[in-house]
């Protein structure tokens, strides 16, 4: 036989050995339990859930919670969230253990199909035993089961295959639980685990590779949460970067953002209004400590960076009647009562326009997605907030959304760079309603 061929037999024998191996159905190290009564109190379980935020992405607007049904766009193709209730027939009410773990932990369902990373489960692979047992316990005996089949993804081949993802779990997935860092304390660990793990912050945070894998996964690289674009919001560096991270915050200011989603540097908007409305508010004292404490320790990228120097140069111009710069007039007509000439905002309630991390960074899409569509609604305790952005796609033209962007992130000593009318027109269109190819906004 000739050598060529034989050689092309054996590579082809290789290639399929390692598809196999590598395609196989995990084996969870967790072992089934039997129906019944759960093994965690129903209050532990359902704050485990709460931390990991499930309801954020399996639900939709006046939906039953858990049901599935909310469409992601992804660079992909459109994906739809699926129902995780415990009903038998559409959602998971005949996993057992061991198959849950797979699913959340390694994208793995129990018939061996390869979940997409917008699951985050590369962060959930971080998750306890126990909290994956307490997640598994809420889910079968604290949901209600909805009967509500999936939808069907919009994908085109090739993407729409799932196997190839075995290849990418391989290469980019740690499925080995959070390791406790004996150099650090307790508080700092336990930070360190609920938001590498359950709390997935570098889902939105971290920017990402060209494979859509998170270019980090943990502080050992100075890519994680460093800042990432996600469903046209621009999700801010939660580094110690003095201008656009968290660097001027102090660990009371972390935990007031998290805890009431409003500090005096900013307020929660776009995919994390869904974190705080359904997770961070209902967190202790004790876990919103721990996390604080562990984002303090990110140091910034860049060293050049330098605290903005603001000044009062726009507040005397707008004092004067001086509108000569653009969008100043606008300013005047449109945003002035709520964030004030002075362009701070009034106290916690309405956030300051003067050093604020959105508006100081280099991408302008938040600033340009808020204006055009204004922010969802802050829901504490139950209680939805009195004070919103209002949208202006109807009311402003692409160039006037330009200007009062503009002004607002060159105004009291901000520096960040103008916006181009361009920029307001593809954001624009991306988040048109009625474009069925739009980006997603999650806002509730």
């Amino acid at each position: 036989m000739n050598k060529l061929l034989v050689g092309a037999i054996l590579g082809l024998a290789v290639v399929v050995v390692v598809a196999i191996a590598v395609n196989r159905i995990p084996t969870s190290p967790l072992a089934s339990v039997p129906a019944g009564r759960p093994l965690t109190p129903a209050a532990e379980a359902e704050y485990v859930a709460r931390l990991g935020d499930c309801v954020a992405c399996h639900s939709v607007p006046d939906g039953k919670p858990f049901a599935g049904g909310l469409k992601m766009g992804t660079p992909l193709g459109v994906i739809y969230a699926t129902n995780i209730t415990p009903d038998k027939e559409t959602g998971i009410g005949n996993y057992t253990l061991p198959e849950f773990d797979n699913a959340v932990r390694r994208g793995v369902t129990r018939d061996g199909r390869r979940l997409y990373p917008a699951m985050p489960y590369p962060s959930y692979a971080k998750m306890s035993d126990t909290d994956v047992k307490a997640l598994f316990d809420y889910f079968m005996h604290s949901v209600q089961p909805v009967h509500q089949p999936n939808r069907r993804d919009e994908l085109k081949w090739p993407f729409n295959l799932r196997w190839p993802l075995a290849f990418w779990n391989a290469v980019f997935l740690d499925n080995q639980p959070y390791r406790v860092k004996p150099a650090f304390d307790v508080a700092w660990n336990r930070g360190a685990y609920l938001v590498q793990g359950l709390g997935h912050c570098g889902s939105c945070h971290t920017p990402r590779g060209l494979a859509m894998q998170e270019k980090a996964l943990d502080e050992g690289r100075e890519q994680y949460l460093s800042g990432a674009l996600l469903d046209g919001w621009k999700a801010s560096s939660l580094r110690g970067d003095l201008s656009t991270g968290l660097g001027r915050w102090s660990e009371e200011d972390i935990i007031e953002f998290l805890k009431s989603g409003r500090n005096i540097h900013a307020t929660v908007y776009g995919s994390m209004m869904d974190a705080f409305n359904n997770s961070t508010q209902f967190m202790s004292h004790e876990d919103l400590t721990a996390i604080a404490r562990y984002l303090k320790t990110l140091s910034g990228r860049g060293g050049a960076a330098t605290v903005p120097v603001l000044d009062d140069k726009t507040e005397i111009a707008l004092n004067k009647g001086d509108l000569s710069a653009p969008g100043s007039s606008l300013y005047l007509k449109q945003c002035v009562f709520c964030h004030g000439r002075d362009g701070r905002g009034h106290g916690t309630f309405l956030p300051p326009l003067v050093g604020n991390p959105t508006i100081l960074d280099e991408d302008p899409s938040s600033v340009i997605n808020i204006i055009l569509n204004g922010a969802g609604r802050i829901v504490t305790g139950g209680v939805p907030d009195s004070y919103r952005m209002p949208p202006s796609r109807v009311l402003l033209s692409d160039k006037e959304i330009a200007d009062l962007a503009s002004f607002a992130r060159t105004g009291w000593g901000n520096r960040a760079p103008v916006v181009t009318t361009e920029a307001v027109k593809s954001m624009r269109s991306a988040t048109d309603p009625t474009n069925d190819h739009v980006i997603v906004l999650r806002m509730r």
